[in-house]
């Protein structure tokens, strides 16, 4: 058990260490009266220590701050840098589209699309591509077409699950049935209407929502994230497959954080048959990317559909979406950054971190765990690791939570903000890694008493 008034006592030391080393930091924050929750988007409020670390500068898998600290970073923009920060190759292609070619949003199609679709089917097997700048958006159009060509209602979703702000995927279950989920802001309309909820690995509560008829489609993550990793159990996967198809649903993998599986993510990994994959972030390498792919069936449908505007103003679609630099980025990042053998490499980096992680986590006898997706690894304080979103979503402790954040980033270690997640890319070495074992080891020392501080 963690002694809480020992944890409060550190958390308190680490925050003010925080605010004593970070004095540029807190002083932008300060003047940024002019900005709503005084940051560029108000999930950088997402803090442990109170306020924003700012940027100064990144490459590869590190950053400096505006104090002149230089950090390890894991996080990675909680995904959008699984490529590394401005990798040479797309800096490249970005300074020779724009620079030397010319030319980001002309509403023109450029060459280098064809080849990315091509791409995309070979590492994902759906076969028909379009593009979009946020994993949000391509999972807002995927579902709108999938409801026009289904003629059904509804979408089903994991509880607990995450699709960037899409208005229908907000939705939780509680001992009381379905509801919206805590915080939702503005929602256009009840969730539960638009909306059915099932556990993740829980195919009994599946089928039962799939029974009523009036699901379009599954959309979830073939292992959720970012609610700490949650792995499916054995059969789980092909259940959903199979009872998608008995019930004449389509199944969408959202592969925007199980990128991090593999060349093609959970789905090429584990063999998965989806009908639809979204995907955005990391595939334009730090440039805002997006895509969705469809079966050649839903496409061939759609087609069909005289009635659907798809060309102008009939809900799917942006001027933005496609333009010619972030497909020159996601094209330099697929050829050149993210390639199968850099995969392996990163996988291999974070099998390491796991490795060292639950040695420290077992050496203190935590109740805690190690969960591992690919390049992605994430600890949670429950052990045995929990099963689906709820179960994940109790397992939180926001001050334990804070406390490894502030320590770590205190000492030069940065996770993404919203859970225990350390992601690896290209550019991470085997010397960072042992870092954070080193790091990590001594707040979890601290924590259990049994070191003094690093």
């Amino acid at each position: 058990m963690i002694d809480r008034d020992r944890l409060g006592a550190l958390l308190r030391r680490e925050r003010a260490a925080f605010a004593d080393r970070n004095p540029r930091s807190a002083a932008e924050y300060a003047r940024a009266g002019n900005l709503f929750g005084r940051v560029p988007m108000t999930w950088m409020n997402k803090t442990a220590a109170g306020f924003p670390l700012y940027l100064a500068e990144a490459r590869g898998a590190t950053v400096t701050d505006i104090d002149g600290h230089e950090y390890i970073d894991f996080c990675l923009g909680d995904t959008a840098a699984m490529a590394g920060h401005s990798p040479a190759p797309v800096v490249a292609a970005v300074r020779e589209r724009f620079e030397t070619l010319g030319g980001a949003c002309a509403m023109l199609p450029t060459a280098d699309a064809a080849w990315v679709g091509a791409e995309l089917t070979r590492r994902f097997g759906v076969t028909r591509w379009s593009f979009a700048l946020t994993a949000t958006d391509a999972n807002r159009w995927a579902i709108r077409l999938l409801r026009a060509v289904t003629g059904r209602p509804k979408i089903l979703f994991n509880s607990y699950c995450y699709h960037g702000s899409v208005d229908e995927s907000l939705i939780v279950n509680t001992p009381d049935g379905p509801r919206p989920r805590a915080g939702n802001v503005g929602a256009p309309v009840d969730v539960t209407v638009t909306s059915r909820v099932a556990e993740y690995n829980d195919l009994a509560a599946l089928e039962r929502e799939l029974a009523h008829g009036d699901v379009a489609a599954v959309v979830m993550e073939p292992a959720l994230t970012n609610i700490g990793i949650v792995l499916p159990e054995p059969g789980y996967l092909a259940g959903v497959r199979a009872l998608t198809r008995r019930y004449g649903t389509y199944l969408v993998n959202d592969e925007t954080h199980t990128f991090s599986a593999g060349p093609g993510g959970a789905t090429g990994l584990w063999g998965l048959e989806p009908d639809v994959v979204t995907i955005g972030k990391a595939i334009g390498g730090g440039i805002p990317a997006a895509a969705y792919g469809l079966s050649d069936e839903i496409a061939e449908r759609l087609g069909r559909m005289r009635d659907l505007d798809l060309v102008d103003m009939g809900g799917v679609g942006g001027t933005l979406a496609g333009n010619a630099l972030s497909i020159a980025a996601t094209r330099a990042t697929l050829e050149q950054v993210l390639t199968d053998a850099a995969h392996a490499e990163m996988s291999e980096k974070s099998e390491t971190f796991a490795a060292q992680t639950r040695a420290t986590i077992a050496e203190h006898q935590l109740p805690w765990s190690v969960s591992r997706l690919g390049a992605r690894v994430e600890y949670r304080f429950a052990d045995p690791a929990p099963r689906n979103g709820t179960e994940s979503n109790e397992a939180a402790d926001p001050d334990l939570e804070d406390y490894l954040h502030v320590y770590l980033a205190n000492r030069g270690i940065l996770l993404t903000p919203f859970h225990n997640m350390a992601l690896m890319s290209p550019a991470t070495t085997g010397e960072q890694v042992a870092e954070h074992q080193r790091v990590f080891r001594g707040a979890v020392g601290e924590l259990t008493g049994r070191t003094g501080p690093s």
